[in-house]
């Protein structure tokens, strides 16, 4: 049984989930549907390019995901097909792949060309559908499309590094159910830049942290401290899917706020990791 995977900004209010699950399972009866997230905001590629990310590499080589966010064939959004990392991918080429890859060359990408070959009256959602249930059953990329080396290069969405290696810019690119805000700096970015020296981080007007936790619970415990002593704390740590997050210990979005909230983080805030001398 093939998995095909779904990350869309379709919400779940209307039919659209269910009908492009409907699609997938016409086309392929066999295939196992996981939903990884249909919450992106919309239109949110870095959101979605985390999301996909964070989550791809749990799945077994062969998985296909499709993504459906900012989907819509046009001019400048053609639709891809890529194999990257024994994984298949499904999208428009509106910089998602870009930012999912890091410059890391994928094995092959096709620009998809079957659209004339479907019903008069298919949607985008139509295309990808059939895309996946081919590659979910083992069909080539070469019969959906003509290979392509060019994706849609997004500028101002990467992290920065000053000139001096002294320092990188990033911005936050996902507040999670819990409120805590994942940036785009990873951890290699840090090591490489940071080659072992300390760092702090800064945000806002005057907002910082001093150093990065191991977990979410990496404080000092004694007989005058506890862990609840330190419950509203702001922490900074690497979260599972390797980069750099901002954290309130123990936080309830719904209750007494989060590190979006409390901090005053949302989404493309700039996020500054300034390096120490060792």
């Amino acid at each position: 049984m093939s998995i095909i995977t779904l990350t869309t900004d379709f919400g779940l209010k209307d039919h659209f989930v269910g009908a492009l699950k409907g699609k997938l399972l016409s086309g392929y009866p066999e295939a196992m549907l996981i939903d990884v997230s249909h919450h992106i905001e919309h239109f949110n590629i870095a959101q979605a390019s985390y999301v996909v990310g964070a989550a791809y590499s749990s799945f077994p080589p062969g998985t296909v995901h499709l993504i459906g966010v900012d989907c819509e064939l046009s001019t400048e959004n053609r639709h891809l097909a890529m194999l990257w990392n024994g994984h298949y991918f499904i999208c428009a080429d509106n910089g998602i792949l870009t930012l999912l890859t890091e410059k890391i060359v994928p094995e092959k990408i096709v620009e998809i060309n079957i659209h004339d070959r479907l019903p008069e009256g298919c949607v985008d959602m139509d295309v990808f559908a059939t895309v996946a249930c081919h590659l979910a059953k083992g069909g080539t990329l070469n019969v959906i499309g003509r290979e392509t080396t060019a994706m849609k290069e997004i500028n101002g969405v990467q992290p920065v590094v000053a000139p001096d290696n002294n320092s990188i810019r990033g911005y936050v690119v996902y507040v999670d159910h819990f409120g805590n805000c994942v940036t785009n700096i990873n951890q290699k970015l840090l090591k490489d830049i940071g080659k072992g020296r300390p760092f702090d981080i800064t945000y806002g007007v005057k907002g910082e942290i001093k150093g990065i936790k191991r977990g979410y619970s990496d404080f000092t415990l004694n007989d005058r401290f506890t862990l609840k002593n330190y419950e509203g704390e702001k922490l900074a740590l690497i979260n599972g899917a390797g980069f750099l997050e901002i954290a309130v210990f123990r936080s309830n979005p719904h209750t007494v706020g989060s590190a979006s909230t409390l901090l005053g983080l949302k989404f493309r805030d700039a996020v500054n990791v300034v390096f120490r001398a060792p």
